[in-house]
């Protein structure tokens, strides 16, 4: 067995292990840096979600194999420039980093252009820190409702990347608070470090590189 399939296998153990069948959790194996030659193993075993970052790596590795495998839902979760969504509207199911105003309208556009609606995050910028990107808590639900009624975006939920310092678990449960507020389904959050955190906390995608496969060289 490869060692992806394996490594995901435990994940979902531990998962399981400790809070039982937790419905409508959806593990995202971020792909990014590798080739397909790692990648393939996990598709042909079942697995369907997975993340990308650099929009021009995923165009070459994923457009063809997208095309014959319609399952496949591909997770844009890097920083992603206005200049570069003409390329992932078509090719990606699900946005994770909607952080500013100028992303949200392009998109908007752009899906009109292509007749393509995609599952949206707002990235929230949870820690209020000035070197990483998200909408601030602040002005958090006028930029939902901007881009829910304005540009008529399909906000499914709230994304975060929270500070390495303090208790993961507190920015998780206000991130859950926040949701309630929006009245939004979805939770992105938890990566290799702490996803058991997040998964305790309601977060219903996680998004999971390393411990599925491997460091990156």
């Amino acid at each position: 067995m490869h060692k992806s399939i394996n490594n995901l296998a435990l994940i979902n153990d531990q998962i399981k292990s400790k809070f039982g069948l937790v419905k409508n959790l959806k593990i995202i194996a971020v792909s990014k840096t590798f080739p397909m030659s790692e990648i393939n193993p996990l598709i042909e075993s079942g697995q369907i979600h997975f993340g990308e970052n650099k929009v021009q790596e995923a165009v070459d590795k994923w457009s063809d194999i997208k095309k014959l495998n319609k399952n496949l839902k591909l997770h844009m979760i890097g920083k992603l420039q206005t200049n570069k969504v003409k390329y992932v509207v078509p090719l990606f199911d699900y946005i994770h980093s909607l952080d500013n105003i100028k992303l949200a309208e392009k998109i908007a556009s752009e899906q009109i252009k292509k007749n393509k609606n995609l599952k949206i995050f707002i990235q929230v910028n949870i820690g209020n820190e000035s070197q990483k990107s998200g909408i601030n808590i602040s002005e958090l639900k006028n930029f939902y409702e901007k881009c829910t009624r304005e540009l008529n975006l399909n906000i499914i939920g709230l994304m975060c990347l929270p500070p390495q310092h303090g208790s993961v678990k507190n920015y998780f449960n206000e991130m859950v608070e926040l949701k309630k507020t929006l009245n939004v389904e979805d939770l992105s959050m938890g990566m290799s470090e702490d996803y058991l955190e997040a998964v305790g906390c309601g977060a219903t995608y996680i998004r999971i590189g390393s411990k599925i496969f491997g460091d990156r060289s």
